[in-house]
């Protein structure tokens, strides 16, 4: 367990913070999960969940300070005004290297989704990739929506599982390769943009991942699809 966990961003009403892998966000029976440790470390008495991450995901999570920021959070969530970009890491090779992938969720045996052609659940991810090594490529991705596992599924479903992803057949590695990197919208008339870059996990801090990382410190200004309606049509 973490003896620091590390704050990107404090806000009066929120606060960023940079979730480490294998750490849940609430407690779990073996586990403290990081809404006490945060507290504690802040001397925070209560803090609001407004998104989650995966237990292993590492990178941004934010919460709030108030319950009316909270639910603020959620108008902006709801309306999809809140953009959140990812990186994660895979050894096989795509079906392709940048698009869109889109469907529905459907939970299936042991606590896996998959994709299929319903409309229900819908599901939409947006992602660009680039190759680390002959045997790696590096994914920036945009999630449209929420569901739980989205970019586990969405990666799975191009025949390139995220390294370190034992759930959804996942070459084994030291974690599970996926990062909450990028985060950006408006708080009160306030544009916010925050990255932060992996700091775990020797695939992600070797040299040749950095680099590409480091190419991309504004992963807003890529030519992502404009029309989210669009991805989900």
């Amino acid at each position: 367990m973490p003896a620091n966990i590390q704050l990107l961003y404090d806000h009066f009403d929120f606060i960023v913070v940079n979730k480490p892998p294998h750490l849940a966000v609430q407690n779990e029976i073996s586990q403290q999960g990081i809404l006490p440790i945060i507290c504690k470390q802040l001397n925070i008495e209560k803090l609001w969940l407004v998104h989650r991450l995966d237990k292993v995901t590492s990178g941004i999570l934010m919460l709030a300070k108030t319950a009316k920021a909270a639910a603020i959070f959620g108008t902006l969530f709801e309306q999809k005004k809140i953009a959140k970009y990812y990186l994660a890491l895979a050894t096989k090779k795509p079906k392709k290297k940048q698009g869109t992938i889109k469907g529905g969720m459907k939970k299936v045996r042991d606590g896996k989704w998959i994709l299929d052609n319903s409309i229900t659940q819908q599901a939409a991810t947006q992602f660009f990739s680039f190759s680390v090594s002959p045997s790696l490529r590096l994914y920036l991705i945009k999630p449209l929506t929420g569901k739980t596992h989205q970019i586990r599924v969405a990666l799975k479903s191009l025949g390139a599982p995220i390294l370190g992803d034992k759930l959804y057949g996942g070459q084994i590695s030291d974690r599970t390769y996926l990062h909450a990197y990028g985060i950006q919208f408006v708080y009160q008339g306030a544009p916010i943009s925050i990255i932060c870059p992996p700091s775990e996990g020797e695939n992600f801090t070797q040299v040749e991942t950095q680099i590409i990382i480091e190419t991309h410190q504004q992963p807003w200004s890529l030519n992502w699809p404009k029309s989210a309606m669009n991805a989900l049509s």
